[in-house]
């Protein structure tokens, strides 16, 4: 199937809500007209942050692009995964112009939230309009003694209905015999973690008594407060969209076109999504060759079966790789701001209320709180380690957990994402290929 938006043919889109159910006019066209196209590899992409269909299909639009070049004897299809996420708008992406709107917004007073912004979380959190506008209301006008009226409504925004599937997937690891909490990002105190918030991370604070000390305004680290509050979020969403959604949709191809092969990409929070997928597939299911993570926004010890700091804890997706008939290959770079700096401090915020504060983010927190695409699958026993150009001269390993340093390629990118949306690259589409051992 043509798409004149698209720049590869076929090309097809999934649809999911934020429960992972499927639009399920584009499921069953998918499934009805994959094989008639002759497809025999069917690269399916899902992106990680981002704030409208448009934005999706842009992505893909790029990264697809070289790929018909770089095997053009392959039968390949396509198929880019729409599901509701959002990005904060002074997150700049390479190659992407700002908006008007993102451009003033830097001019003015932080925190504030700007039109774009404001849009998004209307856009990802349906019936929750007048709920964003006063959000966005405190933050212009800081009024005194009233952040945790703020708290109370960003925690509103991003809550779940009672009995939802969503809250079982927002766990990165899993204790034996501990149940799962909420985080303190939604039971601490909203003034003492925007406290934390306003300090840069890593940094430590003057002795109290000293002239230099200053208490922070806790304003300060309130609207970090809000976008740390929707990647956890984008993080409980992209496991329901995977395994509830994703994972049995690839288990309908299975039965619907068994000779196709499925190679998984993500990018950021789609890279959890995908990953989640494999827990989704149905017993039996092989039709998974490859798994490519690009910048994945979660834990680096997702696969692992022990922590190195608690050995009664594990990845909550450990053993999934062995779902996959063919290896993860999981792709990261150190210019990836997002994942070195803002996602260890989430990740540490989301599970206990202990100060961040005089911890370095490279040092102890990164590594305990790091995320697979600042530093690659961690604790996972035979992962293999390459350079860009190592993977690019393959071959890759045929099965288990690879990683591949990218910081090559991926390494441009404004504060306060870095590079973590530096991916549109041929070197990775390559990857991509060789992942799956795609002619």
């Amino acid at each position: 199937m043509a798409d004149p938006g698209m720049s590869v043919a076929p090309y097809w889109e999934l649809t999911f809500d934020a429960d992972g159910d499927p639009d399920g006019a584009e499921r069953d066209r998918l499934l009805r007209e994959v094989t008639a196209h002759g497809v025999h590899d069917l690269i399916v992409f899902a992106h990680g942050w981002n704030n409208d269909r448009s934005g999706a299909t842009s992505l893909y639009r790029r990264f697809f692009a070289p790929i018909p070049k770089l095997a053009p004897k392959a039968r390949i299809g396509y198929v880019g995964v729409v599901w509701p996420s959002m990005r904060f708008c002074d997150e700049p992406i390479p190659d992407f112009p700002k908006s008007v709107v993102a451009m003033e917004a830097e001019e003015r007073p932080a925190p504030v939230l700007d039109k774009d912004t404001r849009h998004a979380l209307f856009e990802t959190f349906p019936g929750r309009a007048t709920v964003v506008d006063q959000i966005a209301r405190m933050l212009d006008q800081r009024p005194g003694g009233e952040l945790e009226e703020f708290g109370r409504l960003v925690r509103l925004l991003v809550e779940v209905l009672p009995g939802g599937p969503q809250p079982l997937f927002a766990a990165d690891t899993l204790a034996e015999g501990v149940p799962q909490s909420e985080p303190v990002l939604f039971t601490g105190d909203t003034t003492a973690l925007c406290e934390e918030f306003a300090q840069p991370p890593g940094s430590l604070r003057q002795n109290p008594g000293t002239a230099e000390f200053a208490l922070p305004n806790p304003w300060d680290g309130a609207k970090e407060l809000l976008r740390q509050a929707t990647y956890y979020a984008m993080k409980r969403r992209a496991g329901t969209v995977g395994e509830r959604g994703l994972g049995p949709v690839i288990g309908q191809l299975a039965e619907a076109a068994p000779g196709v092969r499925v190679h998984l990409v993500g990018h950021s929070f789609g890279g959890r999504l995908v990953s989640f997928a494999l827990r989704g597939l149905p017993d039996g299911v092989r039709t998974v060759k490859s798994v490519t993570l690009l910048q994945g926004a979660f834990s680096h010890y997702a696969f692992a079966a022990r922590l190195p700091h608690d050995p009664r804890a594990g990845g909550v997706l450990q053993g999934q790789e062995n779902r996959i008939d063919g290896p993860l290959v999981c792709c990261y770079s150190r210019f990836d701001g997002a994942l070195g700096t803002m996602y260890p401090l989430a990740s540490r915020m989301a599970d206990d209320c202990e100060s961040v504060l005089g911890v370095d983010v490279g040092g102890a927190l990164g590594v305990r709180w790091g995320a697979m695409g600042h530093d690659g699958v961690q604790a996972v026993p035979g992962t293999r380690s390459l350079d860009l150009a190592a993977a690019l001269r393959g071959p890759l390993a045929a099965s288990g957990c690879v990683n591949v340093d990218a910081a090559a390629v991926v390494k441009r990118g404004d504060p306060p994402a870095g590079a973590h949306s530096d991916i549109v690259h041929p070197e990775l589409a390559r990857v991509v290929l060789a992942a799956g051992r795609i002619a």
